[in-house]
C-alpha cells in the first residue's frame, strides 16, 4: 500500500486539458517527443507544481515522486529532472507571446469569459544575482535595474504585465518585460495584444496613470479602444480641486466590497463632477486631444490624506521644537548649522510649502529659531483632500461619471492577482541563470495564475448568486472562496494506491473538500491504475 499527496492535481489537470495547454505548446514547439515526454507535457507539470507546492527546478523531480504526478499526468518522476525542465523552458521561450495569446483566446471560448472590461497593470520582481548585460540574450527581456515596486533599487529586476477581466478577475493576457522597461511605453503593445485576443469584441481598457501620455492616448483613440485611467498628479494642479464645489457633485450610488458590512455612516462615499482634459503633443503640428475628465471625491481618501498630513506636521513640530531648544547649544552653535538642520527637517517631513521660520542672532552671535505653519496653505491643502481625476474616452451616453468611476474601481482585481502571483504561486525567488529561462519561467507562472483564477471563478459561479460558502474558516462563517483557500483545503487530499487488483482510493478528510468537489471543479477524471 502506497500513499501519495494528491491535492488539487486532478482539478489542475482537468483545467489544463480544457485549455489544451500541452497541445498548444506542442503545436509551436513540436520537439521533445523522442524523450518520452513532450515540451507541452513538461510545462503542464510545471504549472501543476506552481499551483500545489512551488519548487526550484532541481526539486521538481522530488515533488513528483511524493505527489501523484505519474497517476494524474502519466509522467514518471525520473523524467522531470532539472535538465529536461530547462530544455522545455528553452523551447518555449521564443514563442511566449504566441502561447499566451492562444491560451488566453482558448480560455475565453472554453469558459465563456466576458472580455468587455480588461484591467491592465505591471509589476516588478527583484532578482538576486549578477546577471551581467554581456551574458544576456538581447532577444529576450533583459534583467537590469529599473524602478522596482519593492524599492529594492540595489537589485536588478524583471517585470510582468497582466490584463485581468472584470469577469472573475481572470488574467487572460500576460507579458514579460525587461527590468529597465518603462511602464508608459508598454501600453500600446498591450492594447494591440488584447485587441488580437479579443477578436471582434469591443473592450474597455482600464489602467493606472502610466497609460496617460499623448502617444498612448493617440494610439487608443486611433484603434477605437475605450479606456479609463487616473490623470497623473502633475497634470492636475491642486488649485483645480480647491476651486471645486463639493455640494454640486453628484453622489455615486455604489459601496465598496470592503464596506458592505459597515453601518452607512462609516462607509466610504463618492461624489463626481465632470469637465474636459486636454493633452498636447511634443510637436507644434500635433493635434490637441480632448477627453472627458471625471473629478472624484472620496471620503476615505480625504480622511487618509488628512491623517497623513497631521502625522507629518506632528513629527515636524516635534523636530522643530527640539531644534528651538538646541539652537545655540553644542551641536547648533551657528546660524548655518541651524539652517542646515531646518533643511533636513523640511525635506524629511515634507513641510516645505507650509513651514515659515526665522533664525536670528543676538549680540553674541548665538542663533535662535522661531517657526510656525502657514494656516492658509494648510487650509488650501485640506480643500483638495479626497479629490482625484479619471480620464476616459467613453461617450457620455454610454457611461455617466458615476459609471466611469465604477469601471475604474475594478482595478483592484489586477492588484489582487499580483498578490496571488507573488504569494501562493511564489514567483520569487527565481532560481534560473539565463534571462531567456527567466522569461519562460515567469510566463509559466502566469499560466499557472490563469488556471488558479479559473478554478476560483468556476467554484464561485457554482455557488449561486451570493457566491459564498461555509467551512473554509474555523468559525464556519460564510465567505466567498478564494483560490488560496480552495487550494489549501484540496491540498490535504491523498491518494492511496493498493495492489494491482485494488483501485486507487482518494482519502477525503474534511467536509469542505466534498463541498468543493461537488462544484464544477469536481467534474474531473480521477487517477486510475
Amino acid at each position: 500500500m502506497v500513499e501519495k499527496r494528491l491535492g488539487a492535481l486532478p482539478v489542475v489537470s482537468e483545467f489544463t486539458r480544457r485549455l489544451d495547454l500541452a497541445g498548444i505548446i506542442d503545436e509551436v514547439c513540436p520537439g521533445g517527443a523522442s524523450a518520452h515526454v513532450t515540451h507541452g507535457q513538461v510545462i503542464e507539470v510545471l504549472v501543476a507544481n506552481r499551483l500545489t507546492a512551488p519548487a526550484p527546478l532541481v526539486r521538481v523531480g522530488d515533488w513528483a515522486r511524493c505527489w501523484a504526478v505519474e497517476e494524474v499526468f502519466g509522467i514518471e518522476a525520473g523524467l522531470l529532472n532539472d535538465d529536461r525542465l530547462a530544455r522545455a523552458l528553452d523551447a518555449v521561450a521564443p514563442h511566449l507571446e504566441s502561447i499566451a495569446g492562444t491560451v488566453g483566446a482558448r480560455a475565453i471560448a472554453e469558459f465563456g469569459i466576458d472580455v468587455s472590461r480588461l484591467h491592465w497593470d505591471m509589476t516588478s520582481m527583484s532578482v538576486h544575482g549578477d546577471y551581467p548585460a554581456e551574458g544576456q540574450d538581447e532577444d529576450f527581456p533583459v534583467i537590469g535595474y529599473g524602478h522596482p515596486k519593492d524599492r529594492r533599487t540595489d537589485l536588478k529586476q524583471v517585470q510582468a504585465g497582466l490584463a485581468v477581466t472584470a469577469d472573475g478577475g481572470i488574467p487572460l493576457h500576460a507579458r514579460v518585460f525587461g527590468g529597465p522597461a518603462a511602464e508608459v511605453s508598454q501600453v500600446v503593445g498591450a492594447m494591440k495584444d488584447l485587441r488580437t485576443m479579443a477578436g471582434t469584441r469591443d473592450f474597455l481598457m482600464v489602467a493606472d496613470s502610466k497609460l496617460v501620455s499623448y502617444d498612448n492616448i493617440t494610439a487608443l483613440l486611433a484603434a477605437g479602444v475605450q479606456f479609463v485611467a487616473p490623470a497623473p498628479a502633475a497634470q492636475v494642479k491642486d488649485e483645480v480641486y480647491v476651486a471645486l464645489d463639493l455640494g454640486r457633485a453628484a453622489v455615486v450610488d455604489w459601496t465598496p466590497q470592503r464596506d458592505t458590512d459597515k453601518p452607512a455612516e462609516r462607509r466610504d462615499s463618492y461624489r463626481v463632477l465632470e469637465d474636459t482634459h486636454t493633452l498636447s503633443g511634443s510637436r507644434k503640428s500635433d493635434p490637441v486631444l480632448t477627453v472627458r475628465r471625471i473629478l472624484v471625491h472620496s471620503t476615505a481618501v480625504a480622511a487618509g490624506q488628512q491623517a497623513a498630513r497631521d502625522k507629518r506636521l506632528a513629527k515636524a513640530a516635534e523636530d522643530l521644537n527640539k531644534l528651538v531648544a538646541a539652537a545655540g547649544g553644542r551641536h547648533y552653535k551657528t546660524a548655518e548649522k541651524v539652517l542646515a538642520r531646518i533643511g533636513v527637517i523640511t525635506a524629511k517631513r515634507r513641510v516645505t510649502s507650509c513651514l515659515r521660520w526665522s533664525v536670528t542672532e543676538n549680540e553674541h552671535g548665538i542663533p535662535a529659531l522661531s517657526w510656525h505653519f502657514d494656516q492658509d496653505v494648510l487650509d488650501g491643502e485640506a480643500a483638495a483632500d479626497g479629490w482625484y481625476a479619471l480620464l476616459t474616452n467613453i461617450p457620455a451616453e454610454q457611461a455617466d461619471p458615476a459609471q466611469v468611476l465604477i469601471h475604474y474601481k475594478g482595478q483592484g482585481a489586477v492588484e489582487r492577482r499580483y498578490h496571488d502571483f507573488k504569494g501562493p504561486l511564489a514567483v520569487a525567488p527565481v532560481f534560473v541563470q539565463h534571462n531567456r529561462r527567466v522569461a519562460a519561467l515567469i510566463q509559466v507562472i502566469c499560466l499557472a495564475l490563469l488556471v488558479f483564477c479559473l478554478i476560483e471563478r468556476q467554484v464561485r459561479r457554482a455557488l449561486g448568486p451570493e457566491q459564498t460558502m461555509t467551512g473554509l474558516y474555523p468559525d464556519n462563517r460564510r465567505v466567498r472562496p478564494t483560490g488560496r483557500m480552495i487550494f489549501y483545503h484540496l491540498g490535504e487530499l491523498t491518494l492511496r494506491i493498493g495492489h494491482v487488483t485494488d483501485p486507487p482510493t482518494v482519502q477525503i478528510t474534511r467536509g469542505v473538500q466534498l463541498h468543493l468537489l461537488d462544484t464544477d471543479i469536481g467534474q474531473t477524471r480521477w487517477p486510475q491504475t
